[in-house]
């Protein structure tokens, strides 16, 4: 059992291993596992698909608009796509610190304790 930071001046120990044994965190770790990798997936996939095309197929070599063709198109999207990916990710993070701070109070209020 260790001392909480934020529980420091109150003398209050916290048993970290009965959190970690507590249904509510177990389903919070395989949530945040499940959207960290798909996030990974999707990104590694959307990224590494640009060469590929590029290099191994002329479907981004089509004109798309004036002289600007599909590759200069499909790589500012990845831009937007990074900014994006960004945003949801401190979104998803802030719901999931939530969730811990909630996890936290159950802890306190005697669920979890052994």
């Amino acid at each position: 059992m260790l001392m909480g930071k934020n529980q420091g001046n109150k003398g209050i120990m916290i048993d970290y291993d009965a959190i970690a044994n507590q249904e509510s965190f177990k389903a919070l770790v395989r949530k945040k596992k499940s959207f960290l990798w798909s996030m990974t997936v999707f990104f590694l996939a959307a990224y590494m698909l640009l060469p590929i095309l590029t290099s191994y197929t002329t479907v981004l070599h089509q004109k798309a608009f004036g002289e600007i063709t599909w590759v200069w198109v499909y790589s500012a999207g990845l831009f937007i796509m990074t900014w994006c990916l960004c945003h949801l990710y401190v979104a998803k993070a802030n719901s999931f610190d939530k969730e811990a701070k909630a996890i936290i109070a159950e802890y306190e209020n005697g669920g979890g304790r052994r």
